[in-house]
């Protein structure tokens, strides 16, 4: 079971905007989740920059990744091996084959989804990435705090995802500097 634990507004200058909160599952921080806000139509439209989902020591770093739709990720090798990364569940479906260390491939993640990334020649190695089609996303910390700033007054639809939990999903309206505390059950 999953429920929010509290949405409200902090009292703030009103030039400063945005969300910010906490993921937590029973009483300890819920690290790497991500959040984000359905965008309305006229949402800006934000070029979206490379962003790295490294591999090195037979791991991905990171292991959670957010990304807007039609962002470019690299997946560069910067481990002493080859890596064979691929994905083909849900999400975006890739495989970039084998390639030795030093190298990089690039996939775009073109449409709204989970993607769960694999290593073909490595089991153990696994990361997700989420990506959405909105500018308002944020994955959060160790702590489980996470901030998405510059969202504009309204209300909004936002959604949660954690590897191993169910999602969550309500309604928020979004003031000057407004808390959302999630909670996993």
């Amino acid at each position: 079971m999953a429920v929010v634990v509290f949405a409200g507004t902090s009292v703030a200058p009103a030039s400063s905007s945005g969300l910010s909160g906490t993921t937590r599952a029973g009483d300890r921080p819920e690290p790497h989740a991500v959040v984000w806000l359905d965008a309305p139509s006229d949402a800006p439209a934000v070029q979206s920059a490379r962003v790295v989902l490294d591999q090195r020591n037979l791991d991905f770093s990171p292991h959670v990744l957010a990304v807007r739709v039609g962002t470019v990720v690299d997946f560069p090798n910067n481990d002493r091996v080859f890596h064979n990364v691929f994905s083909f569940h849900n999400g975006k479906r890739f495989d970039l084959g084998l390639y030795p260390i030093g190298t990089t491939r690039r996939v775009t993640f073109d449409h709204p989804g989970l993607s769960r990334i694999f290593c073909n020649i490595h089991p153990n190695m696994g990361a997700h990435v989420m990506a959405v089609d909105t500018p308002y996303f944020s994955v959060s910390v160790e702590a489980g705090r996470f901030a998405i700033p510059s969202v504009p007054s309204g209300t909004y639809v936002y959604h949660a995802w954690r590897p191993g939990r169910p999602d969550l999903t309500g309604s928020i309206s979004v003031g000057p500097s407004t808390v959302l505390d999630l909670l996993w059950r």
